[in-house]
């Protein structure tokens, strides 16, 4: 039997009397008969076309008269289980306002699409136990007003996001077991006033806040065994306002509570857990650097490393600087982007900042935020941006500040008197840079005194290079030494034969 689905549904199924199809008015391959219309276990990928919109008041199929207060008595049922149906196309139910119970039971259902059962609004029962159904989107059951019974049993739902159930004002029976579900928000519940049997029963929760349950005031049964439970300050609550009076809404079997976590209260029952056994530890974050100068156009990877009982959910934010004459803002969500062509500073689920292809608006404060049952803790990361050094130029772009660009136009004469004096400085350091190392070439030099200003001419090239090619870095002593980087490109036109100095 699936679960979730009552034996009285199979059974009218058995009771069917086998009446003949009718010619007009059911769908191929389907049985009609009263108000009722079967097409169970046909192989269906669809609903089928066709299927009868109902009777109005004082009608039947046949348009024959009849009484109305046997009408108002009467049920349409739609039996579409135990297919193969993985959508519900658009508008397929639109014409069936008068359904009264729809069971679509071991189908293969994927998603509800927002409004799908807008045109039902006498609908009492609806059945979906043993789909395929991962995740409940906010508004797939608008138009509900009348539903009572919500079979969700045995699908493969994750999380239940907050207002998912909303529309549904007169439910009384919600049955979720079976699922996958970790995640119930505070507010998933909300508009259930008239729930009064919840099944969460074998699923994969481990903590329930107070407040999820707070909008459920009409609740009478309550299903929470088979869910590995951790046992830890955030679930206080609930051993709490069991002993005190919620046991009247748990049979003897769902009352067994198991904690599956810490390992020290291990397959214990919440209620037989001291409430000062029910710990977390507070999370500590460590950043390393707190600041950081990058260049323009590079990546970056910040790690924010948190502990804590129960493991801290971080998140990094970048902080909003106010401007003069007004408050500070409060940090932005995750998600906040800085302007066009700046990524978001979010948290990638291990800690970790990443900013690709960094722009001034990258620039600034950003905090990393550890958060668990115990409490929250945030660490602030500064980052600095080079202005010194240019970004790499782009393919077929020109570089950022070459001379006669608009960049380099649009800076002030003292400062374009500065930059051609540096341009110059450092193209005659490469002119008697070359000339040294080429007079170094032509002999064998006598060796000059030891000591710390010692130079030696060592041949170790294999063609022309320039001075581009020249990267300086330091020997063991300290002392300035340049090697050739031939992966370098040669941009200038005065090639000269070159070796290392050090």
């Amino acid at each position: 039997m699936a679960p979730g689905v009552p034996a009285l549904v199979l059974l009218s199924l058995l009771s069917v009397p086998s009446l003949p199809p009718r010619a007009t008015g059911c769908p191929t391959a389907c049985r009609c008969y009263s108000t009722t219309v079967e097409c169970g276990a046909l192989r269906l990928h669809i609903i089928p076309p066709g299927i009868p919109p109902g009777t109005q008041v004082g009608t039947t199929w046949d348009h024959q008269p009849r009484a109305r207060g046997a009408h108002d008595r009467e049920k349409q049922t739609l039996f579409l289980q135990d297919n193969s149906i993985m959508r519900l196309e658009p508008g397929v139910l639109a014409p069936l306002t008068a359904l009264r119970h729809l069971y679509l039971h071991n189908n293969s259902l994927r998603t509800l699409e927002p409004g799908a059962f807008h045109a039902q609004p006498r609908l009492l029962e609806l059945a979906l136990t043993s789909n395929r159904l991962r995740g409940l989107r906010v508004g797939a059951f608008t138009g509900l007003a009348q539903l009572r019974v919500l079979y969700l049993a045995g699908n493969q739902l994750v999380q239940l996001l907050d207002f998912t159930f909303l529309h549904l004002p007169r439910l009384q029976e919600l049955h979720l077991q079976e699922n996958s579900i970790e995640l119930l928000e505070d507010k998933a519940l909300a508009g259930l006033s008239s729930l009064a049997l919840l099944d969460l029963s074998r699923n994969q929760l481990g903590t329930i806040s107070r407040e999820a349950l707070q909008p459920l005031a009409s609740l009478q049964v309550l299903r929470l065994t088979e869910n590995p439970w951790r046992c830890d300050c955030a679930l206080h609550w609930l051993g709490a306002w069991i002993k005190e009076g919620g046991q009247r809404l748990l049979s003897s079997r769902d009352k067994k509570i198991t904690c599956a976590e810490p390992p020290r209260l291990a397959l214990q029952s919440l209620l037989d857990v001291s409430g000062s056994s029910l710990i977390c530890i507070p999370p500590s974050v460590h950043v390393e650097p707190l600041e950081v100068t990058a260049n323009l156009g590079e990546d970056l990877r910040v790690a924010c490393q948190a502990s804590g009982y129960p493991q801290p959910l971080v998140t990094w934010r970048k902080v909003a600087q106010p401007r003069e004459g007004q408050p500070r803002a409060q940090a932005q969500p995750e998600g906040w982007s800085p302007g066009p062509g700046a990524p978001a500073a979010s948290d990638t689920g291990s800690g970790m900042l990443f900013l690709a292809n960094i722009t001034l608006a990258h620039a600034g404060k950003y905090e990393c935020e550890a958060s668990n049952a115990g409490g929250a803790a945030r660490v602030p990361f500064q980052l600095l941006i080079n202005l010194s050094r240019p970004p790499p130029p782009a393919a077929g772009r020109e570089p950022l500040h070459e001379a006669g660009s608009l960049a380099f136009r649009a800076l002030g004469l003292a400062t374009q008197a500065a930059v051609a004096a540096a341009i110059a400085l450092l193209a005659l350091t490469a002119l008697l840079l070359a000339a040294l190392i080429c007079r170094g070439r032509r002999g064998p030099r006598a060796p000059g005194p030891p000591g710390e200003g010692a130079l030696f001419i060592n041949d170790y090239s294999d063609g022309p290079c320039t001075f581009a090619q020249l990267e300086e870095l330091r020997g063991e002593r300290g002392h300035e030494m340049f090697v050739i980087d031939r992966s370098k490109p040669l941009f200038a036109e005065g090639l000269a034969a070159c070796g290392t100095r050090c």
